[in-house]
């Protein structure tokens, strides 16, 4: 899914990232607005995972929407 239609679709996906990721708030959900870059860092500060890991991670997500 490109980085527009998620944007477009973000409140439906909302629940489905907190699903995956139970760590992530609503106030990290409503800041991310569909901005991956975010995500990505509230993924580490949240997992302690690697830059790499946490994008790999919104990948794969990305991948089974």
């Amino acid at each position: 899914m490109n980085d527009d239609k998620i944007k477009g679709q973000w409140k439906q996906i909302t629940g489905k990232l907190k699903e995956k990721w139970g760590k992530l708030t609503d106030d990290d959900l409503k800041v991310a607005d569909g901005n991956r870059e975010y995500l990505a860092g509230k993924l580490q500060e949240h997992y302690g995972i690697a830059k790499d890991e946490a994008e790999k991670q919104i990948k794969e997500f990305d991948r089974s929407l």
